[in-house]
Parts: structure tokens; C-alpha cells; sequence
């Protein structure tokens, strides 16, 4: 090759290079405020540090309080809301490890109602909510704050159907929530309303809140037994996914969004195609983690242990290596067996590095999926599983073509991917090796790192 042709190819290279470098970056937030988790690849970050959590669900927590006497202010902060119980389960909360809980933001019902009218928002209800994020600050806890609800307790998306003339309770009805204009235009302004509030004891915005972990879209979306092509591909629930996040992220640049995804899938041997594939809605570029709920003994699953933990890190695994965004377990438990369970669950987030946990649930009482400050099985498992969790990660930088983790990318990097692609055997880092974006490992990225060698 002349001079001069390896000058233009060089061009080309870096043109191409220039080009294909956005791609390959990952879905991620980024701020200056302190206290805030961010994202970095497949870990959160606070504060410049890895971030990884145990933690629980403890869903009723905008009801502590009598939910009447809202007459005057006065009322509404000593009788509304009941501060000093708020208090007392975040204390007991963190003296058990918990670092993040999960809450419901949402109630169409008249007692403890966010919305208990189509577009009338209950004041008193929010000023309780603005104490649960003062007091989770305070106890060093974040907040995942569920905006809606799949299913019927609390009114969830059968009552928007309702205040649109629309029948709900059924998969196929529940469906129309997700297209019908009136409903997307409620759901739209009640999020204007929640993320945009500025807390009253502060008078800080949502938006700057370190106490709040990330916005969540709703608990357990589904677009489920409209057609089989839509059980299987996801697109509606997606777009709806993709339209909503997108608002969220323009009105609070700051924090992360989830879906409260539950993961359920035929190919997982785990549920149905419900409309909600855990690879598609995730890969979302408004969704900052991927979520998965689950309940391994309950009768429609049947999972053993074992099976349990493999179900486990295939989320975890596709998570990281092909969407490529940090896995939290958003919900699990069992009826049976609990330590077993939890041990098997628990270890799979600890040996694959993945994000965050969150049993279901922590409550004022223990039985059934419940469980309060003082029971067993948090001293016997989930302390040391938190302990873990809590340990300082360095952040290692991630760059694409350094195959042999030496800092640099070169001919040793091209012979390592050569070896592979010959033998398809050893440990892989998709987002160190996959350097076209395409979710495989393959002769078309050992053609891209050639080229970047070339420059």
C-alpha cells in the first residue's frame, strides 16, 4: 500500500471510528449533585464510588398516619401523617442494613389517596410523602417511588380505565391503558404533578432529592393476551415506555427511571410471554436498570433452588452483557424454604456483581412474605448478604477493545479475540468485546478492533 491510500483508508478508519464510537456508550445519568446514584456501564455510582445495596420493598408506607384529619396544617402534620411511626420503621429499617426501599407513589382509593379523583391530587397526601423522603434522608436510605400499579390494590390502572368509560380486571381490557389518549394524559399530568414537586419541609424540588434512587413507571407492567406476536415482541408496552421515561427525564434530568419489570417469560421456563420481554422494554434508552421479580415456589412457577439461582443469573447475565445496564432484583420471596432460597438468590447477585436487591417486603409484622425488624432469617441471611453488598468496589474504566484488561488496546487484544472466535470459549466483557453494539461476539468486531489498531 502507497502512502498515500493508507492516509485516505486511515480517514476512513477514523471517520468510521468517530461514528461508531456513540453507539457503543452506554445508557447512563450523570449529575453534580451529591448524594445522587448514577449510572456507569452495569454499576451505580454514588458519589464516585460503586454503589451496590440490599434492601426490601415496603410498599404501605404513604399510610402511616389516621388519612382524615387534613382540616388545617397543623392536622395534616400531626394527625394525617404519623411522623414518629415513619420514623421509627426507617430507624428500624437501617439498623437492619436496608440501604434502598421501594414504596408505592400512588392510591386512588379516598383514605391515604394520592388521586382519589381523576386530576385532583390530595395535598395532605403528598406533605406525607414529602416526610418519608425527609426521614429516609435521615436514616441514610433512597427511595424507589412506583408511580402506578399494574394490578388492583390501590385502584392502580383499573380505575384510569374506569374514569375513561373503559372496563379494567382483565389482561386484554388493562390493555387500552397503554393507547387510549385520556389515559396516557392522566398518567402524564399526575407525573407532573409527583416529579416536579418541591418538597415543603425543604423547599428543595424532587428533582435535586439525593433521597430519591429513581423514579419507577409502575409495578408490574404488562401488555398481555392482545394478540400472541404482541405477547411475544413487547412493542406497545415499549413505546409507552419509551414516551413516558422520555417525560420523566425532561422533567428530572437527575435521577434514574425504571420499569418494574417482573421478567417473566416462556423462554426462562419462569411465567408466559406477557407482553413485556425483559431484553426489549429494558434496552429503552430512558431506562437506567433492568428489574425482574422473582417468586420461584409459588404453584405457576415451580422452581427448586437451584433453578432459582440459574434464573437468577440469566437475568443478570443479559442484563450486563447485552443491555448492558446494572440488575436489580427488584422484588422475590418464597412461601418455603426461605434461607435456601435466599442463599441461592443471594449468592448469584453477589458472585456476578450485580446491582441491588430487594426482598418482599419489610413490615410492621413477620409471616407469610413479611417480615419485621427483629426477625430471624434478616439476622441469619440478609445481614451477611448486606455486608457484602456494602463493600467499597473500585471503579475499574471499561475500554472497548482492551481485551487482556492491560490499559491499552493492541496486537495482544486482536490475537485474544482471534483465539476465541476459534475456540468460543473463555470469560467475556460485552461491553469491552462486543465493539459493534450488535449483543454478540463475532468476526465483525474482530474487523472493528482491526481497524482501530490501524489508526
Amino acid at each position: 500500500m502507497n502512502k498515500k491510500s493508507f492516509i485516505i483508508l486511515s480517514f476512513i478508519f477514523i471517520f468510521q471510528i468517530v461514528c461508531f464510537i456513540p453507539s457503543m456508550k452506554t445508557n447512563a445519568v450523570s449529575t453534580t449533585i451529591s448524594g445522587i446514584v448514577t449510572t456507569n456501564g452495569t454499576s451505580f455510582i454514588l458519589d464516585g464510588k460503586v454503589f451496590r445495596f440490599a434492601g426490601c420493598n415496603n410498599y404501605d408506607l404513604f399510610t402511616y398516619g389516621d388519612g382524615s384529619n387534613d382540616a388545617t396544617p397543623d392536622d395534616i402534620e400531626t394527625k394525617f401523617m404519623n411522623k414518629a411511626r415513619i420514623d421509627e420503621m426507617m430507624s428500624n429499617m437501617a439498623s437492619d442494613g436496608i440501604k434502598v426501599v421501594r414504596t408505592w407513589g400512588f392510591s386512588h382509593e379516598t383514605w391515604h389517596g394520592f388521586e382519589s379523583q381523576k386530576g385532583v391530587y390530595n395535598e395532605a397526601q403528598f406533605m406525607l410523602f414529602d416526610y418519608i423522603l425527609e426521614s429516609a434522608k435521615k436514616h441514610n436510605i433512597k427511595v424507589i417511588i412506583v408511580l402506578e400499579n399494574y394490578w388492583e390494590a390501590y385502584g392502580g390502572i383499573d380505575t384510569r380505565l374506569k374514569w375513561e368509560g373503559l372496563p379494567g380486571i382483565t389482561h386484554p381490557n388493562r390493555a387500552a391503558f397503554f393507547t387510549n389518549a385520556g389515559c396516557k394524559e392522566q398518567y402524564k399530568n399526575y407525573v407532573k404533578h409527583f416529579v416536579t414537586r418541591i418538597n415543603h419541609y425543604t423547599n428543595e424540588p424532587y428533582k435535586n432529592d439525593p433521597a430519591i434512587f429513581s423514579w419507577e413507571l409502575m409495578n408490574e407492567p404488562r401488555y398481555q393476551d392482545v394478540s400472541e406476536e404482541e405477547n411475544l415482541n413487547g412493542t406497545t408496552l415499549r413505546a409507552w415506555v419509551d414516551e413516558m421515561g422520555k417525560l420523566i427525564k425532561e422533567l428530572d434530568p437527575n435521577h434514574m427511571v425504571s420499569t418494574g419489570l417482573e421478567g417473566q417469560a416462556a423462554k426462562y421456563g419462569y411465567g408466559a410471554n406477557a407482553g413485556n420481554p425483559f431484553v426489549y422494554i429494558h434496552q429503552s434508552p430512558y431506562i437506567d436498570f433492568t428489574t425482574a421479580h422473582p417468586y420461584p415456589d409459588e404453584g405457576w412457577a415451580g422452581l427448586n433452588p437451584d433453578q432459582a439461582a440459574k434464573l437468577v443469573a440469566t437475568w443478570i447475565d443479559e442484563s450486563h452483557n447485552i443491555v448492558k445496564k446494572p440488575f436489580v432484583m427488584e422484588e422475590f420471596n418464597t412461601h418455603n424454604n426461605k434461607e435456601q432460597y435466599w442463599n441461592a438468590m443471594y449468592g448469584q447477585i453477589e458472585k456476578l456483581n450485580a446491582s441491588g436487591d430487594l426482598f418482599w417486603a419489610y413490615a410492621s409484622y413477620s409471616g407469610g412474605f413479611y417480615l419485621t425488624h427483629g426477625d430471624p432469617l434478616l439476622k441469619s441471611v440478609f445481614a451477611p448478604h448486606a455486608a457484602k453488598m456494602a463493600q467499597d468496589i473500585p471503579i475499574i474504566p471499561v475500554t472497548p477493545g482492551d481485551l487482556n484488561g492491560d490499559g491499552s488496546v493492541d496486537a495482544l487484544d486482536f490475537a485474544k479475540m482471534k483465539v476465541y472466535l476459534l475456540n468460543q470459549s473463555g470469560s467475556t466483557d460485552m461491553n469491552i468485546w462486543d465493539l459493534n453494539n450488535d449483543g454478540q461476539i463475532d468476526s465483525l468486531d474482530l474487523v472493528t478492533l482491526k481497524k482501530i489498531l490501524l489508526i
